[in-house]
């Protein structure tokens, strides 16, 4: 009988957490830190004419979509003006400028359903309105060649800088590169860092290597953001993630970390499975004188996959980071950064694309979170560190 009633009781608070989730996700604000749209668009050759008819207001391609949007509760999306580390800074900023062109084109052409933003008030404003903000973040800082790059893409609609992608740059030293030129900032990059805290624009520190991050830290005048990251503690080695000392700092900065949801950024299991997958089908393909995105790799590919199925993380794993998160930083610390649309086929199961947001809240709702607590997780605590980098630039 007392198993009966426990039973019973699982199924009631289940229910109950489902339905609370889908209230919430759409009762608050939901910002995500890095959605990868522009630049899957761009490589769908996307045009800036009147022609165009893909939008994406409802689409069956990528994670992200009007629809969508609107059944997962998000409300405001940074979309990422991706800079490939292969650019030069003038070709990189062609493409960041063309890129934040499709943003507003998309905003223009669809005005009942989107609105670009540039601050945090605009964000509410578009919301009430019943539309997705897009506010923008620039991912790489390798189009800034001089200090007056900072205002003109502030002027843009950048909101945030991720100073590096990659490989080192200008600005600094990258997680992915072993060459460690700077040993973190580059003496450019700690002006920019201060240029950018002038002019508003937040300082994203996803993406760089540690010397780069404790650089950041000691020099920032402002909150800083991890746009799009997840935490060293489920990966061991993996310096694109961050250490508890990381997350510590950041709680004493006062910034926000954004929970990066791809599989490989949450499971080290997960990534190591993928990682040896990987190399035997590149050998194979190797072999055929093809590579992954070539058409004629694709049967290989497919043949391959039958006997060396994928694996996902879970839902269960990313709220697991959000709780560690919380653990060494604080409620008021931590957010969503998906990245959807920038990590391929590797979405954890329970958080395939935009719709999904209720299934990390129910979790949430299950391990005690209260309601306070997940608004700041769902949008307060990125909403405040924006607000306060904007404060700084009025007064400096």
């Amino acid at each position: 009988m007392k198993k009966l009633i426990a039973l019973i009781l699982f199924v009631n608070l289940s229910t109950f957490a489902q339905d609370k989730s889908h209230e919430l996700a759409h009762k608050f604000i939901i910002t995500d830190g890095h959605v990868d749209l522009p630049y899957r668009l761009k490589i769908k050759n996307f045009r800036l004419d009147k022609e165009y008819l893909g939008i994406p207001v409802e689409t069956e391609e990528g994670d992200f979509d009007f629809k969508r949007a609107k059944l997962g509760g998000l409300d405001a999306p940074f979309m990422s003006i991706y800079i490939p580390a292969s650019y030069s800074p003038a070709g990189g900023k062609i493409l960041a400028d063309s890129l934040i062109d499709m943003v507003n084109f998309i905003a223009k052409g669809k005005k009942k359903y989107f609105e670009v933003a540039k601050t945090p008030a605009d964000v509410r404003r578009i919301v009430k309105k019943g539309k997705i903000a897009l506010p923008m973040g620039m991912e790489n800082g390798s189009p800034i060649s001089k200090i007056e790059d900072v205002a003109y893409f502030r002027k843009r609609g950048i909101s945030y800088i991720t100073l590096t992608h990659s490989k080192w740059n200008e600005l600094g030293d990258s997680s992915y590169d072993t060459t460690k030129h700077w040993n973190g900032l580059s003496p450019f990059g700690k002006e920019v860092i201060l240029e950018m805290a002038k002019e508003g624009i937040m300082i994203d520190i996803s993406h760089v290597s540690d010397s780069t991050f404790y650089d950041v830290l000691a020099l920032s005048p402002v909150p800083i953001i991890a746009s799009h990251s997840s935490l060293r503690h489920f990966t061991p080695g993996f310096e694109r993630n961050m250490t508890d000392e990381m997350v510590t700092l950041v709680k004493k900065n006062g910034g926000v970390i954004n929970i990066n949801f791809g599989s490989t950024f949450i499971d080290g299991k997960v990534a190591e499975s993928r990682n040896a997958d990987g190399k035997i089908l590149q050998e194979l393909l190797e072999e055929k004188g093809l590579k992954f995105r070539d058409e004629a790799a694709k049967p290989f590919i497919d043949e391959f996959r039958k006997t060396h199925p994928l694996v996902f993380a879970d839902v269960e794993m990313v709220v697991d980071h959000i709780d560690r998160a919380v653990k060494f930083a604080g409620v008021d610390h931590v957010g969503f950064g998906s990245d959807f649309d920038g990590v391929g086929d590797s979405l954890p199961t329970g958080l395939k694309d935009v719709a999904d947001y209720p299934n990390i809240i129910k979790l949430l709702i299950e391990r005690g979170y209260s309601e306070i607590d997940i608004e700041k997780i769902c949008s307060g605590n990125m909403l405040r560190v924006w607000q306060e980098v904007f404060d700084y630039a009025s007064t400096h």
